[in-house]
């Protein structure tokens, strides 16, 4: 079934693997890249696992030494590192009734499962584990970080059941905490050196959500990618936009100047929560709209060539 902007579905999710091409977010990046910039907002890359103790080669790192052995044994030892090949990479998709929304091509709901199947595909390909918490307004499910095409197949069968559940006549009731208690779960379930990745519309952000972000990012790495509808930041000076899950219609009037305020101040409180985690905590942000071709849109966040793909001009 073709791609109509309001659900994703399996088989469109594993197809995504051909457009990920590029090393992602766990790669080395280009200078042009969002998460090079400064020091403060670059990853920590791979780490180092210890290998062995043993004396003391000349060339060996003098960094490296341990001297309590040396001072014990009366010879130079040093400690052996390998670099980590693989780290865990965790997404973090909402899927809450605020993401089943979209003025363009497609939902903010179905731009996120999309841009967590290229970041999936992508750490696959880097040889990292990957795994998810997927969530809406009523609960959620951890998927744990694997190497696989089978664990990445399974988190993809667990996004489309999330997103085809969201529609404008679900019993669930929007919470604008969920976030946060998801946040919580993760800073509780993960180690150091995760890379943690948020894929929201960050709605119902709060000074909670902050230190939910700092406790994870105090030992790991975090990322946040924004979801949003241009009607965001450039929102309509009158007309109406007609909403529908395919059933169902709802209309909002951007000539009443409450509506289009409230728009308004919707992006720009979001935008600046992501300017204070980035400046504050060195977490790097990406901006991905609904307007489509959500791999270009990646692939320039991250320093690369400019590309479409469906026919979708440039966002």
């Amino acid at each position: 079934m073709p791609n109509t902007g309001v659900y994703t579905s399996l088989p469109e999710l594993m197809a995504l693997q051909a457009l990920a091409t590029s090393g992602g977010i766990s790669a080395a990046q280009p200078p042009t890249s969002v998460l090079a910039g400064r020091r403060a907002s670059r990853l920590r890359g791979r780490g180092m696992t210890f290998e062995e103790l043993r004396e003391y080669h000349p060339g060996d790192d003098v960094r490296h030494i341990d001297w309590r052995v040396t001072a014990r044994t009366g010879r130079a030892h040093t400690r052996v590192y390998s670099e980590e090949r693989e780290r865990p990479v965790l997404l973090l998709v909402d899927q809450r009734l605020s993401m089943f929304f979209g003025t363009r091509v497609q939902m903010k709901s179905v731009t996120a499962a999309e841009l967590a199947g290229l970041m999936a595909w992508q750490a696959l390909q880097a040889g990292d584990r990957v795994g998810a918490t997927i969530f809406n307004d009523m609960d959620f499910c951890e998927i744990d970080p694997h190497r696989s095409r089978k664990n990445v197949q399974h988190l993809f069968d667990r996004l489309v059941h999330y997103n085809c559940r969201l529609s404008m006549q679900t019993p669930m009731t929007p919470s604008a905490s969920q976030l946060d208690a998801v946040l919580a779960g993760v800073g509780r379930r993960i180690k150091n050196n995760w890379l943690v990745v948020i894929i929201s519309d960050f709605q119902g952000i709060s000074d909670m959500t902050y230190r939910r972000v700092q406790q994870i990012a105090r030992h790991n790495d975090v990322v946040a990618a924004f979801v949003h509808d241009p009607v965001a930041f450039d929102v309509p000076v009158a007309g109406k936009q007609i909403m529908t899950d395919g059933h169902s219609q709802a209309e909002f009037d951007f000539s009443d100047a409450r509506t289009r305020a409230m728009a308004q101040q919707t992006g720009t409180s979001r935008a600046t929560f992501l300017q204070q985690l980035r400046r504050d905590l060195g977490v790097p942000c990406l901006f991905i709209d609904t307007t489509g071709d959500v791999a270009g849109q990646l692939a320039r966040a991250l320093g690369g060539a400019k590309r479409t793909s469906g026919g979708h001009a440039d966002a």
